[in-house]
């Protein structure tokens, strides 16, 4: 049985109307750059599986493409994605500061935006690599390490949104069929790639 307890901001909020205009300004930007920092996660990726792929093109279309991807790699990650990260880590805290409290639901969602972070760095690594010309890591591998930040989306957004109302058990076993489909769908797709 799960029980639902209305959430509404702390009571503090509500007492000076300047803090809780305030604070509704700061989530909004929270929300504006997660959304921002999750788009360049999305397609730093995908950008890193084009560029591994030009690996087996032939010489000049290699060089081209690396060239290209090179550029749009640098571009989103330094111009968008690394700033959002940033930014996000700003507003998320002043946005706890001004709830005046930490419940359950946020603890559970700072864990998983700290392994978002754990993630987000292990893209960077993959970026200096590719920047100098190391592609350590197979087009299907990257496919598979893209779904992990649908896995963190999926955890964060749900515990934002739904907060205590949802049932651990629900919540760990919606996120372990998440997972289930995700890398079920990354086979499916393997094997139609193949068949063309």
């Amino acid at each position: 049985m799960v029980i639902v307890i209305p959430y509404t901001l702390p009571y503090t909020l509500h007492l000076i109307p300047n803090i809780s205009i305030m604070y509704n300004y700061i989530k909004a930007l929270h929300i504006i750059f997660i959304v921002t920092w999750f788009s360049g996660l999305f397609y730093i990726v995908r950008l890193f599986i084009y560029n591994t792929e030009a690996e087996s093109k032939e010489e000049p279309e290699r060089s081209i493409l690396h060239a290209q991807f090179g550029i749009m790699i640098r571009r989103l990650w330094m111009g968008i994605t690394w700033p959002s990260a940033v930014l996000t880590l700003i507003f998320g805290p002043w946005m706890w500061y001004l709830l005046g409290s930490l419940p359950q639901w946020l603890l559970i969602k700072l864990i998983f935006v700290a392994a978002l972070y754990l993630y987000h760095f292990s893209l960077h690594n993959i970026y200096r690599q590719q920047a100098k010309g190391i592609f350590k890591y197979s087009s299907q591998q990257l496919r598979m390490w893209n779904e992990v930040a649908t896995i963190f989306l999926f955890a964060i957004v749900f515990l934002a949104i739904v907060k205590q109302a949802m049932g651990l058990v629900w919540g760990l076993g919606g996120l372990v069929a998440l997972i289930i489909i995700l890398f079920a769908a990354i086979r499916i797709y393997k094997q139609v790639r193949i068949k063309k």
